[in-house]
């Protein structure tokens, strides 16, 4: 998968944080009926073109702290992205897994798990710098692990560790980071929600 450069929110929180700084870009698609809830079409559906089920894909939201506020308060029951995101969105199905970064934090601090085919709403839940932005791609989520604000995971001692961020300089890891939306690989996933794990029995969290 492509790099994913910063737009919006989370993407300039991004760009402050040490080893920012990739160029924003414009793009996404015209606006549609408010609360419109259109499904996205067969991409979302988890089936194959033979039929069979498809092994869950794993994927990273970035996001700012008062959107991951947003998405706690509404219990991780629905998670929007970026219009721009539309064609990925595609391969977005029930059963995939999602890792929340934070950024200004720089942390990691939930997964969920996708219950629901992608559907476009534009009812507004979460903010962008960009006054147009809606996230207007949207799937209901289950919560898996969630830590409390005062223990989330510091990217920095784990991102060493992760397949994906080896595709960047050591020096611009945080690159690794900017972007709405990015797929994982199964291992990178698995470790770090290890970890959320781990730190969620140590605190005691529910």
């Amino acid at each position: 998968m492509g790099e994913c450069q910063p737009v919006g929110d989370e993407e300039a929180a991004a760009a402050q944080e040490p080893g920012g700084g990739a160029s924003a870009t414009a793009g996404g698609r015209r606006r549609r009926r408010k609360g419109s809830g259109k499904s996205l079409g067969k991409g979302t559906t988890g089936k194959s073109g033979g039929g069979g089920q498809r092994p869950a894909s794993y994927w990273m939201v970035v996001t700012s702290p008062e959107n991951f506020r947003k998405t706690r308060e509404l219990g991780f029951t629905i998670q929007g992205i970026k219009r721009r995101h539309r064609r990925r969105m595609d391969s977005v199905k029930p059963g995939d897994r999602v890792l929340y970064y934070v950024t200004g934090r720089m942390a990691f601090t939930a997964t969920a798990t996708v219950t629901s085919p992608v559907f476009e709403d534009h009812t507004p839940i979460w903010r962008s710098v960009r006054r147009e932005e809606d996230y207007p791609w949207r799937v209901h989520i289950r919560a898996d692990r969630v830590l409390d604000d005062a223990s989330p995971i510091a990217a920095r001692d784990v991102a060493f560790r992760l397949e994906y961020v080896r595709k960047w300089p050591p020096e611009h890891w945080t690159l690794a980071f900017q972007g709405n939306l990015h797929q994982l690989p199964r291992t990178d996933f698995e470790l770090i929600e290890g970890e959320l794990e781990r730190l969620r029995r140590r605190s005691g969290a529910a």
